[in-house]
């Protein structure tokens, strides 16, 4: 009878250095991470904003409206503002007009220029989210404490500092919208 060996068992140590890296390197773990991170808060967010019947978008465009209000915003400005590039400013305009949260203005001397501000519809909507909204960045990191997210904060505004700088160039607000 021929004895089968068994196999050999190795260390947790020894294991993990037999492993394939999980990563290419470690600016793909560290983004990789990131992006993670994102979907999975971003999950959060989705499921508020779905209750008012906006995308995380509209919300930040009502924001930077109502931020520059009383005065309205020309389109480009608007969508130079935005947390995240929305190709299609138009369509984004559109849909929130259509539930009368924003109206849009030409000007009289150059009737290309479009400008955009909140409509008391927006601003009141707004108010309506804001203890929400509140509680749904608490939700997604108020676990964290405040010198972690200070220092959180502070890693990701460098980490993205050399991918703004040509898109931190001011927009020319009579530019064609």
């Amino acid at each position: 009878m021929t004895k089968v060996k068994s196999p050999t068992r190795l260390r947790p140590e020894d294991r993990q250095a037999a492993q394939p890296p999980r990563f290419d390197s470690l600016e793909q773990e560290a983004y990789l991470n990131l992006w993670r991170t994102y979907d999975r808060l971003k999950a959060i967010e989705e499921e508020l904003f779905a209750e008012f019947e906006l995308s995380a978008q509209q919300y930040n465009a009502l924001r930077l409206l109502r931020d520059a209000a009383p005065e309205a915003l020309p389109t480009l400005v608007l969508a130079a503002r935005l947390v995240s590039r929305a190709p299609d400013i138009t369509r984004l305009v559109d849909r929130l007009e259509v539930r009368s949260l924003v109206r849009r203005e030409r000007l009289a001397h150059n009737r290309r220029v479009v400008r955009i501000a909140i409509t008391p519809e927006g601003e009141t909507l707004l108010d309506r989210m804001a203890e929400r909204v509140v509680a749904c960045g608490t939700r997604q990191l108020g676990h964290l404490p405040s010198a972690d997210l200070t220092a959180l904060i502070d890693l990701l505004r460098a980490a993205r500092r050399p991918h703004e700088v040509a898109e931190d160039a001011p927009v020319n607000p009579d530019s064609r919208s």
